[in-house]
């Protein structure tokens, strides 16, 4: 596990600063770097040792040194393919993942990103053809950021990686913030930079001469397939579970699990346990509020299978962490979970370098309220044209004059979801923000530069394009190219990342989804059931009463902070003139969402996402004066 970053030119690149993009990402990889240059690039790593931890030591080379290659990730099936590859010829000199990379190009190019089984973000130069190939994998578990000018390429694991390169513009892209807005994080391709984007999951980037092809080479076949024996498929999900847990134990360093209470992370530290000789090391977060925390189901997993269990409650004193996690994030990111996610990952790294989590688990198998929602949704009779409109429009009107949390805005959606057609009911299910909530706080200058710009369609021309036999899969599809890494593997990688600590998820191993795929819907949600097959399927695993507890998710009491904890922070960040000055929301508007928030309406979801883009602008303006201070300090002490 690792950090990378590098440089490749038409003419020399200037190792410094590869250094540099290196230094700011040393909370990635804090045992060590590595670095190369040549006539023509330049690359860097970060390493946290995990496998391999004597000989793994990057970058690493082919056996003439025509090949060059740092990575950062894990690939599971290593020790296949190092056997394969010393069966073909190759000579290995480490023990562990990394050194395959060069010798799998040798031999295949690009496609070798087929053979790999894990998760990964990597650069490979070839030397001889002046080719720089990236890739990312399959659904986005490791990041990689990518701008090019035509002549130059640079990458990174992080934004700020880039952002050491000073001829890098910091302008925010009006479109991106306007997706953000929307879904709470920043979906790929684009990135809070107009110049500067993420290489979607499942891609590779071929640069050569100057110029970046991007091809997809992996997503999955949502065909359905013929189930004549339910328990046979529990008993393959079990073995495939097993399979994915076991191959994601393996490490020279300490290994636990998150557990949340939830299904998936309860089922995930039960295959660890049956498969591990000692008690398994577990971590838990709760909260003053019962409303939203889930420890004592968690101890229910715990007690079970006897875990060395860890638990730490989240109080409104802690909240002090925000402005030090919006630096964490590349990007403003919304998500309210990130705070206990950051926590646990504090709490988990005081024991272990390896976290298990219960990640994929609903994407797959069909988790989500919203899911069952789409399912039951199909019912409804399709209206006629100029019937839906008008219903989509009082919904719309209803919804608009109404505050969050009032039966009348709860009416005003349920009209409108029933007027509107399934792939827009479900872009309104995943916009925590709509356009018009949006438009009434832009300022005049930013609704004219995103007068075009519609942040629901992102949703509904993939929703659209899936080739899933029902709005049910086609809602999977969607969640799985969007909201999963954008949201979920951002936060996860961002916070594990920020205290060193690797995360692992057996329920993203692409054998498992590609069969999860495969599954009848009807296997997945049924009614208001969600999870089916995977409930029953882990059920012998579990605690009974476990399985009776509704889904309630990593949520945190966001209302009820602002107006408590949070609320002279929300004031201070969204009304000064810092925020003023930026002349892309009106003042008065701002204003009045949060005087109408403390007097006892719900607008967190308008007010929660402004607050975090003013707290992670603000914690980039201090990198950027601590970069400077660095770049002038010849001991480089202040880095990293």
């Amino acid at each position: 596990m690792c950090g990378i970053a590098g440089i490749a030119s038409t003419t020399a690149p200037d190792p410094e600063i590869v250094r540099r993009m290196c230094d700011v990402i040393a909370h990635r990889g804090p045992d060590g770097a590595g670095f190369y240059n040549d006539d023509r690039v330049a690359l860097g790593m970060r390493r946290l040792a995990i496998i391999d931890v004597a000989t793994g030591d990057q970058p690493v080379h082919s056996e003439d040194g025509q090949v060059v290659a740092v990575f950062n990730g894990e690939v599971y099936n290593f020790a296949e393919l190092r056997q394969d590859l010393a069966r073909r010829g190759h000579t290995l000199r480490s023990t562990g993942d990394s050194e395959c990379l060069v010798h799998l190009y040798e031999e295949y190019g690009a496609d070798m990103v087929h053979r790999l089984r894990g998760m990964f973000a990597f650069a490979v130069w070839d030397r001889a053809r002046g080719r720089l190939l990236l890739a990312r994998d399959r659904v986005g578990k490791k990041p990689l950021y990518w701008r090019s000018d035509g002549e130059t390429i640079w990458f990174g694991s992080e934004l700020k990686s880039l952002e050491q390169d000073p001829g890098m513009s910091r302008e925010t892209d009006p479109v991106a913030l306007h997706h953000y807005l929307s879904y709470q994080y920043v979906p790929a391709p684009w990135s809070i930079y107009r110049e500067a984007r993420k290489l979607p999951p499942g891609h590779v980037l071929v640069w050569e001469r100057g110029r970046a092809t991007l091809h997809r080479y992996w997503t999955l076949d949502p065909a359905t397939r013929v189930v004549a024996d339910e328990s046979e498929e529990e008993e393959r999900l079990c073995e495939l579970l097993l399979e994915a847990t076991r191959i994601r134990m393996v490490s020279e360093r300490p290994v636990g699990a998150f557990l949340s209470g939830g299904i998936d992370s309860s089922a995930v530290v039960a295959a660890m346990a049956m498969q591990s000789p000692e008690p398994i090391k577990t971590f838990c977060i709760g909260f003053e509020d019962g409303r939203y925390d889930e420890r004592h189901k968690a101890r229910m997993v715990a007690d079970r299978y006897g875990t060395d269990h860890h638990e730490l409650v989240v109080t409104q004193g802690m909240l002090d962490v925000l402005p030090r996690l919006a630096g964490h994030f590349d990007e403003p990111f919304a998500d309210s979970s990130a705070i206990p996610s950051f926590y646990v990952a504090e709490l988990s790294r005081r024991h272990v370098t390896v976290a298990l989590n219960g990640d994929g688990g609903d994407e797959s198998f069909g988790g989500y309220q919203r899911y069952a929602l789409m399912n039951m949704a199909r019912r409804i009779p399709a209206l006629p044209r100029p019937l839906a409109a008008a219903g989509a429009r009082l919904g719309s009107t209803i919804v608009e004059r109404s505050d969050y949390g009032t039966l009348a805005r709860r009416l005003g959606r349920l009209i409108r979801f029933a007027a509107e057609p399934p792939s827009r009911r479900y872009a309104g299910l995943m916009c925590c923000c709509t356009e018009d909530q949006k438009w009434g706080i832009y300022s005049d200058e930013l609704r004219v530069l995103l007068s075009e710009v519609d942040s629901g369609a992102l949703v509904e021309d993939l929703f659209l394009g899936s080739r899933a036999e029902t709005d049910l899969g086609r809602a999977l599809d969607v969640d799985i190219a969007t909201y999963l890494p954008g949201d979920l593997l951002v936060k996860v990688d961002t916070t594990t990342m920020a205290h060193s600590l690797e995360g692992r998820s057996p329920f993203l191993d692409h054998h498992l989804m590609e069969w999860a795929a495969g599954l009848p819907a009807s296997l997945k949600v049924r009614n208001r059931q969600t999870k089916l097959l995977l409930r029953r399927a882990v059920a012998p695993w579990l605690p009974q009463e476990l399985l009776r507890y509704p889904k309630q998710g990593f949520g945190v009491p966001l209302a009820a902070w602002l107006r408590g904890e949070l609320r002279d922070l929300a004031w201070a960040v969204l009304t000064d003139g810092t925020a003023r000055g930026r002349g892309l929301f009106r003042p008065p508007a701002v204003r009045d969402l949060l005087l109408r928030h403390m007097g006892g309406a719900d607008h967190s979801a308008v007010l929660w996402p402004l607050m975090q883009f003013e707290l992670w602008d603000r914690a980039r303006a201090v990198q950027a004066d601590v970069g400077v201070a660095c770049a002038g300090d010849p001991t480089g002490s202040a880095r990293g």
